[in-house]
């Protein structure tokens, strides 16, 4: 037989030709035409006809042969050495995949039509098989097979797993993996599409029993034991998805307590009895990090109404404990749940795993806000439909009933009617909670809008709450109403529509503008009517005016926000503090809360000794209020004390972690809006100095935070600085008390809105923000505090060839041996970098 090789390096193809019948193949970059000892159908003569390579498998026996398969259904055996084909299995379906068993007997082919072949290879036999297909999922059509796996076992029958093969009308929706072994079938059904798997196995050689099946998807990674009876998952140290429920709001919380930290991590044990015991079976690495220097905790709040506590020490973020509030509700939630795994005898054998999730069974379960006391133990959260829930951290299970309470906000104000959601259902029998924080108090805001702030304070056992229509504070130690406080405009009709069902209409917004216009026609008209007097002193202000700003940077005209203007009275932010709002002499509790319209109300709070806390009732007056000329929405309230330093958390002053305000000298408060930060005194609220923001630069304030800032240097000393993120994705930081601006950072893209909604800072000087709905990106303004990955991966050495073991390139032209030995070079010196 003569044969030649011939090489085109114009579009990289290679072509081998012999004297006998041909076939021809063609895939996107190399054309290759080979012979076969026997004959071919003729409607497979022809490279358009096989289209394109679909598989490549290498006997597992005989390295020196590869099985090619193409999409028209084609499978071909190809010598190496002698550079032909030896045998074809001319399927009649269009193929998806192959695979070689290890003993090199058999190939196993997947098609379109969910069915399977086996096809055995005897030596010596040339003999065209007859293809006899196995559909594992019925008659009726089927999805495709996209891959297949068998894999020997020592003292049974193989393994055998494949993706796809659903019944296409009843379940082609699913995401499935099929594991058969001996009489036992489970389709593992997975939340998002499958776009590889494969089987680790034990052994040095990694060639012994099959031991876990590793399955990415497009949401996650899902590892599955299959030496474990009823074949469980085994838990991810790593990459395990944030978005299992979409994240509707952040906490972070600092330095936690050992006991604390010991005691959810011993909660989060608890709940994973489910996964297997065995050990992560992917190795590889070190990590080279130092010990984190404290315990740092990430809260996030889902849709469907769960947090998840996360350990945010170091890099990684690592699952320690995960908590449902839908348990307390009689909500739809409790269906899905008795769904998720299927019944017993039931055809196709489903098994849902993974924890991606991204369907809601109620969008009132949402959690919104977040607050955890980590000296006391206590947790605050709150959801979509107005309801806040007190819980307690508990090391046992415990059955009982939630006391639900009943708030109206609205005050019997009449003319209203709520035109959102309905509120949850409260159950009324007991319930059994497992160990963890368990819930024993809801409290339910009528109407039952989002709550939009959120503040706990654990020294008084109180929790203050605010929504779209006002505030109120709770005494969860008496379990009763301390503050009631309408913020409603009566001119706000928006406001009692709610967020699942509030369309803003074209004429309100037609309305607004119309109203706009009209108010400066009208006092454009006033203007012109003046008399001389007041343009003379109109004209004296304004050369003042001029005189100032030649020393003071560039300002813009800030207009006035309109009463009028949609959700005034939405309560923006809630604070807790100990300080003069009475008299100078004598410091008492207050709560201070901020309003979308520019409003603050500060109110007193009178609070038994202890040994009568729990009998007296806790009393609230109104005491002061601040109404902002621009009306711009205040997003931060802080007090400052005489020392300029703002107020420790509550208890930390008691466990000795912070140094006791000083209440000699004056206290002040911070109130930061949307536009500007200004700072008045107390208690006689009096201005003492601002800094516009809005005016200077057009940017306004999103996410606002007190930080301190140590040195890198010295271990004592540092600083406390306010960290703000503006809408134009700048990280600012302000020192206090004087508030001058330190350093301005880009941190996030401008036009990533939901990215700078999401951002929370730590009290270190760090900050975390949704880089997409699945990542979190983590930054730093402390050169103290800094979290890096330091870690190494050793990468193989490359092989060194002998000259027995080169690849052989006799009988080709020497054009085609030139391409190969540079192609082998190029991947030589690649490995090497």
């Amino acid at each position: 037989m003569s044969q030649g090789f011939d090489v085109d390096l114009e579009d990289n193809s290679v072509h081998c030709t012999t004297l006998d019948s041909c076939i021809t193949s063609s895939t996107s970059t190399k054309n290759l035409t080979f012979c076969c000892y026997s004959s071919v159908p003729d409607d497979y003569i022809g490279r358009r006809n096989l289209e394109h390579v679909e598989a490549l498998q290498e006997n597992p026996v005989n390295s020196n042969q590869v099985a090619i398969g193409y999409g028209r259904g084609l499978m071909v055996i190809w010598d190496l050495d002698h550079r032909c084909a030896i045998r074809h299995i001319p399927a009649t379906q269009q193929l998806e995949s192959m695979w070689w068993t290890e003993d090199g007997s058999c190939i196993l082919s997947s098609h379109n039509d969910g069915s399977y072949c086996c096809w055995t290879l005897r030596t010596g036999d040339e003999r065209e098989e007859e293809e006899k297909s196995n559909v594992p999922y019925g008659h009726f059509p089927c999805k495709a097979i996209n891959k297949i796996v068998q894999l020997p076992t020592a003292g049974g029958p193989p393994f055998l797993l494949f993706s796809g093969g659903m019944p296409r009308a009843s379940y082609g929706d699913r995401h499935c993996i099929t594991v058969i072994y001996s009489k036992t079938q489970v389709a593992f059904d997975f939340t998002s599409r499958i776009i590889d798997f494969f089987v680790t196995r034990d052994g040095p050689q990694h060639t012994g029993e099959p031991s876990a099946l590793v399955v990415l998807v497009e949401e996650e990674l899902v590892v599955i034991d299959l030496q474990t009876e009823g074949w469980p998952v085994i838990q991810t140290p790593y990459l395990v998805p944030l978005h299992s429920s979409a994240i509707t709001c952040s906490h972070h919380v600092s330095a936690i307590p050992l006991k604390l930290w010991e005691r959810i991590i011993a909660a989060g044990v608890v709940q994973n009895t489910q996964y297997s015991k065995k050990p992560w079976p992917i190795t590889g690495g070190q990590n080279l990090a130092p010990d984190p220097p404290q315990r740092d905790l990430l809260l996030t709040g889902h849709e469907d109404g769960t947090v998840r506590f996360w350990d945010a020490s170091g890099v990684c973020l690592y699952p320690l404990y995960k908590l449902s509030t839908a348990a307390v509700f009689s909500a739809d939630a409790d269906l899905n749940d008795n769904m998720s795994q299927g019944a017993e005898g039931e055809w196709p054998p489903f098994r849902k795993v993974g924890c991606f999730d991204p369907y809601s069974d109620d969008p009132r379960l949402g959690i919104q806000k977040i607050h955890l006391c980590k000296y006391s133990g206590y947790l605050t959260v709150a959801g979509t439909a107005g309801q806040i829930l007190m819980l307690e951290l508990n090391d046992e299970a415990a059955e009982q009933t939630v006391e639900a309470k009943i708030v109206d906000l609205l005050q019997g104000q009449e003319g209203f009617r709520w035109k959102g959601h309905t509120q949850l259902d409260v159950r009324e029998e007991p319930v059994l909670f497992p160990p963890g924080f368990q819930p024993f108090t809801v409290v339910q805001c009528q109407p039952p809008a989002v709550v939009t702030a959120l503040s706990l304070h654990s020294e008084w056992k109180l929790v203050a709450f605010g929504t779209s229509h006002g505030f109120g504070v709770y005494d969860y130690l008496q379990k009763n109403n301390v503050l009631v406080k309408c913020t409603l405009n009566p001119s706000d009709q928006l406001a009692m529509e709610g967020p699942l069902s509030r369309v803003k209409s074209i004429k309100k917004s037609l309305r607004q503008s119309f109203r706009r216009i009209r108010r400066s026609r009208v006092s454009l008209r006033k203007h012109h009517i003046s008399n001389t007097n007041k343009i003379q002193e109109a004209n004296a202000r304004l050369e003042a005016e001029q005189a100032e700003m030649e020393m003071a940077p560039v300002q813009r005209k800030i207009e006035a926000r309109s009463s009028d203007d949609s959700f005034t009275g939405l309560v923006r932010t809630l604070y807790f503090a100990d300080t003069f709002l009475s008299d100078s002499s004598h410091n008492t509790p207050s709560l201070w809360a901020g309003t979308n319209g520019g409003t603050v109300f500060a109110y007193i709070l009178y609070i038994p000794p202890v040994e009568h806390r729990a009998d007296e009732a806790l009393t609230a007056q109104p005491a002061k209020e601040i109404q902002l000329m621009h009306r711009a929405p205040v997003v931060g309230i802080v007090v400052l004390d005489g020392h300029g330093a703002p107020l420790p958390e509550p208890l930390e002053t008691a466990h000795d972690l912070a140094r006791s305000p000083d209440l000699l000298g004056s206290h002040h408060v911070l109130v930061i809006s949307e536009e500007q930060f200004k700072v008045f005194t107390l208690p006689k609220l009096s201005s003492k100095m601002k800094l516009k923001l809005t005016a200077v630069d057009g940017s306004r304030v999103r996410r606002v935070g007190v930080a301190w800032f140590g040195s890198s240097r010295t271990e004592d000393y540092g600083e406390s600085g306010l960290v703000f993120l503006t809408n134009q994705g700048d990280v600012h930081v302000l020192s206090l008390p004087h508030i001058k601006m330190q350093i301005r950072y880009p941190c996030i893209r401008r036009e990533d809105v939901s990215g700078i909604a999401s951002c929370v800072f730590t009290k270190q000087g760090q900050g975390f923000y949704l880089m997409s709905p699945s990542e979190f990106e983590r930054f730093s303004l402390s050169t103290r505090y800094l979290v890096e990955p330091r870690c190494l991966v050793e990468a193989p050495l490359p092989p060194v060839f002998s000259n027995q073991h080169q690849p052989k390139l006799e009988g080709a032209s020497s054009a085609l041996r030139r391409v190969m030995e540079h192609a082998l070079l190029n991947d030589e010196s690649k490995s090497l970098r």
